[in-house]
């Protein structure tokens, strides 16, 4: 998206479409907010200060116009196309040529440029709708008889920013006064709000109660900027700061006198620049009044807003590149990189109107590009945070709240707005914000651990040859200790934004670390479990003829029990071993699109990685220099079967069965057309593209087929790992049961059975219920599906069209009615179905077929048998199914089989 934030010049504006309000206006108008969305938190954090939205407004406007108090009277490139008296809007026969400077030129390629973006993001062009030339201070109330149009940046600043001409003139002339004191120095250098309070009086304002107003927003300001968020941390026992904050309390309450030099204005600025003055570590010389996190994001954001119509709020303004220009100038002042740049415009353009979309749309092709735009943001934003402590350090901290947020909101959307399995649970069951902190601090944890561990091993090796070497367990000891300090004071205050127990999850899971096994800890114990046995041995030789035999001496040497603290360590790595591999699958489910084209040789590209997380457990775990693989190693199948299992049973979750698309059975009925029973044979709507959807589904059943014929290679791996075991047996080889993943190839199967007839039902019941057969479905399941499974799916496809041929013959509703002249035809069209199956011996093979429409070749000839046998057949008691017969009399359309159901169940005599 980097391209979109460097071309602001290519905008849009509906400004001519809609009346804005006069430019004369003196009362401020409310700033409407762009970020209303209840169901995504800013991700720039929460204000500690007083200032409300419009308080914020103002400032945010004082802080553009401070450095830009000379640029922003620069005329618009695009005014003078729109002045009515200008050379661009002569009448025909006048001369239309132009300079190649002029500014209805210079507009002109502008607008050029703008239609590429407009074409990007979707937006009309202003002029293409009659009635569209309305502009600035053309509206009722305007009191003008010409369009006006702003003619500066200031000007459209201003009128963007809903300030009154009155505030702009007296913030200018205060500009003015305090430029001309600035003798070789930048305006970066000076504490906007003091100066301010400085050069205006009471007798600037129309009444005591705006002059009040006003004095209390730049303390205000000064309070946000220098004591509640600073750039630079404060100390506590800073001494500025406790004078600033007991002048500001002060002053809130009874207003001060700051236009006079006098001593209370003097402590109050030394107070400001000691504060402002402090060094963040750079070698610039600029103050740091406004640009500490959240109060900068928020005003630099406010400026953002100013981009779209205040109007129409999804479109872009035409000016939005001269105004751009202009906003960047604030990032000296507000401490912005272009990082932060595109954090903010991608939060002001894009989530929070998301968020609100989504709730609302039905369309099936916006659900697919929501979902992989928001899988990518998602996955931009956790490569940063699933291992946080290598992306983020003191340079750059200020920079992870947005990236969270940013993550964060996207996998809200992605799991409460378009996930299905979200919707059939409660939402007080997820709780996604938590869930992705949570995972975040784990990994990110688990990640800085192991870099831990390698250091500590790496200092071991230095000192190896020492008189005195470090023990490794003390120096890893003394790496998590700082580990968790650092967690506690950078990293924790930031993420309990969204999980309050940030720091308790980060504690627990560096416990499991230093608890969790090591090669080191492994060789301390087996070294003392053979000292053990060493000293026993030597002790029982040497009292071999005591009189007790040496029992009494080995009394006294209680046992190590080393065997049972490996074996408990061991179980301890695989349980935190299994449970993060069902963080990767719960991760990857999240992210997984089943797309045909995100898929790697026909299955979902999550399959492959989990696999490769199962493959790589186990040769950690066969790495470990354990005595004891055989006999732990049950422990390790079953639990990493269990994660398998359980990403098989998410694969197959919310796909339907051949239950939810087969039609439940109308009544028996001899009711007229126009009668009220329709039943399931109403048409129905056609959805809108089922062939993507038939094809998610396919990829799932390669997955699962992929998952299922991966286990056997699994199994002999993990054979081959047991012969390389120190301790292995020939029969533990032999034995299965250990090495066997039970729940995962049942549930595969299972899976596989499940989605296989869903895609089959779901086509003949459900895509092509107003026609039986479409040949374009056969060709997407057989470019689709692989080739192993390919048999499968075609097979339940028939299985389907043969239900759904006799459900048309003989619960065909009010609609149908056969003659016995018909039954030739029904046997023609029952014969071509076969043939589409069969495709000159290229299908499915005839015995395949003839096995699954033997019901439909024993109904067949009942259409060409006569009523009256009909009739005789269904009087006696046979093996013959009778409900098949009373409905082939049902549909019969003959007077004698009318006759007959009027006279035995009394149905009516005609269709």
């Amino acid at each position: 998206m980097a391209h979109l934030f460097r071309d602001l010049s290519l905008g849009h504006s509906k400004r001519e479409s809609t009346p804005r309000p006069s430019p004369l206006q003196t009362k401020p108008q409310p700033m409407p907010s762009k970020l209303t969305s209840a169901d995504l938190q800013s991700p720039f954090g929460q204000l500690a200060s007083q200032l409300n939205d419009s308080d914020l407004r103002f400032i945010a406007y004082d802080v553009f116009l401070a450095v830009c108090r000379t640029s922003s009277s620069k005329p618009l490139s695009t005014s003078a196309s729109f002045n009515s008296d200008s050379p661009s809007h002569n009448s025909p026969g006048q001369n239309h040529n132009h300079s190649p400077n002029t500014p209805a030129l210079q507009h002109s390629l502008t607008s050029a440029a703008a239609s590429k973006m407009k074409k990007a993001l979707g937006l009309k062009s202003p002029g293409s709708s009659p009635g569209s030339k309305k502009s600035p201070g053309s509206g009722p109330g305007s009191g003008q008889g010409k369009s006006k149009r702003p003619v500066t940046v200031g000007e459209l600043m201003r009128i963007q920013m809903r300030a009154p001409e009155a505030v702009d003139a007296r913030v200018r002339r205060s500009l003015l006064r305090i430029g001309g004191g600035l003798v070789g120095r930048r305006t970066e250098s000076v504490v906007l709000p003091f100066e301010l309070l400085q050069q205006l009086k009471q007798s600037d304002f129309t009444d005591q109660q705006e002059y009040d107003e006003w004095q209390k927003r730049n303390l205000k300001f000064l309070e946000a900027g220098l004591l509640l968020h600073p750039r630079v941390p404060l100390d506590k026992s800073n001494n500025a700061s406790q004078r600033l904050q007991q002048i500001i309390h002060v002053a809130l309450d009874r207003p001060i006198d700051t236009g006079k030099n006098n001593e209370s204005t003097q402590v109050l600025r030394t107070a400001v620049m000691s504060l402002a003055f402090r060094s963040d570590g750079s070698l610039s010389d600029s103050c740091h009044r406004a640009d500490g996190i959240p109060l900068n994001l928020r005003l630099y954001e406010i400026l953002l807003e100013t981009c779209f119509d205040i109007n129409d709020e999804t479109s872009i303004i035409e000016e939005v590149d001269e105004l751009m220009e202009h906003i960047k100038k604030t990032w000296v002042i507000l401490g912005i990189n272009q990082m932060l740049h595109n954090l903010c415009f991608t939060w002001v353009l894009q989530l929070a109107d998301v968020a609100k979309d989504v709730k609302t749309t039905k369309d099936p092709d916006n659900s697919k590009i929501l979902s992989s735009t928001l899988s990518l943001i998602l996955g931009w934003a956790e490569k940063r945070l699933l291992a946080y402590h290598d992306t983020f350090d003191s340079g750059n901290i200020y920079t992870m709240q947005g990236i969270v947020s940013l993550g964060v909101s996207a996998a809200k959307i992605l799991v409460e707005d378009v996930s299905t399995e979200y919707r059939r649970k409660r939402k007080g069951e997820v709780d996604v914000a938590r869930n992705r902190i949570d995972t975040y601090i784990r990994s990110s944890l688990h990640t800085a651990f192991a870099q831990r561990m390698e250091k500590a091993d790496s200092s071991r090796r230095a000192s190896k040859n020492q008189l005195n070497p470090l023990p490794i367990l003390a120096i890893l000891a003394k790496d998590v200790s700082e580990l968790a300090v650092h967690e506690k004071h950078v990293f924790s205050p930031i993420l309990k934004g969204w999980h309050p127990l940030a720091a308790g999850v980060a504690v627990a899971t560096l416990h499991a670390c230093i608890t969790e096994l090591s090669s080191d800890i492994v060789q301390v114990l087996r070294a003392a479990d053979k000292l053990e046995k060493d000293l026993v041995q030597i002790a029982v030789e040497d009292e071999v003829d005591s009189d007790d035999g040496g029992k009494a001496i080995i009394r006294e040497m209680p046992p190590y029990e080393a065997e049972a603290a490996i074996g408990n360590l061991v179980k301890g790595w695989i349980k935190t071993r299994v449970d993060r591999l069902k963080e990767c699958v719960d991760r990857a489910l999240l992210q997984e699109v089943w797309s045909q084209q995100a898929s790697q040789e026909g299955h979902a590209p999550s399959a492959v990685k989990i696999l490769r997380i199962i493959d790589e457990t186990l040769d950690a775990f066969f790495q470990l220099p354990i005595p004891t693989h055989p006999t732990l190693l049950p422990d390790l199948i079953v639990g990493l079967d269990k994660c398998l299992q359980y990403y098989v049973i998410k694969t197959k979750s919310g796909c339907g069965s051949r239950n939810t698309y087969i039609p439940t059975m109308p009544a028996l009925t001899r009711c007229e057309i126009g009668s009220k029973f329709q039943g399931v044979w109403k048409k129905k709507e056609k959805s809108q593209n089922p062939q993507n959807r038939n094809s998610q589904l396919c990829v799932r059943i390669n997955t699962l087929h992929c998952i299922q014929s991966e286990m056997d290679v699994l199994e002999k791996r993990i054979i081959t790992h047991l012969r390389n075991c120190e301790s292995a047996h020939e029969e533990e080889f032999s034995n299965g049961l250990s090495k066997k993943f039970k729940l995962t190839p049942a549930a595969c199967v299972e899976g596989v059975r499940q989605l296989s007839e869903a895609v089959a039902y779901k086509i003949v019941f459900h895509d092509l219920s107003h026609v039986l057969w479409d040949e374009q479905n056969l060709l997407i399941i057989s470019e689709t599906v692989h080739e192993r499974v390919r048999t499968r799916i075609i097979t339940d496809i028939m299985k389907a069209s043969c239900d759904g041929f006799l459900l048309v013959l003989l619960a065909g509703g009010p609609s149908r009615a056969f003659s016995r002249q018909d039954s030739q035809i029904i046997e023609d069209d029952f014969k071509a179905l076969k043939d589409l199956f069969w495709a000159n011996g290229d299908g499915l093979p005839a015995d395949l077929i003839d096995k699954f429409s033997a019901t439909v070749r024993g109904v067949l000839p009942l259409f060409r048998t006569d009523t009256e046998s009909l009739i005789e057949q269904f009087r006696h008691w046979n093996p013959t199914e009778p409900n098949t017969l009373l409905r082939v009399l049902c549909y019969r359309n003959d007077e004698t089989a009318s006759n007959f159901l009027k006279k035995t169940y009394n149905l009516p005599k005609k269709l």
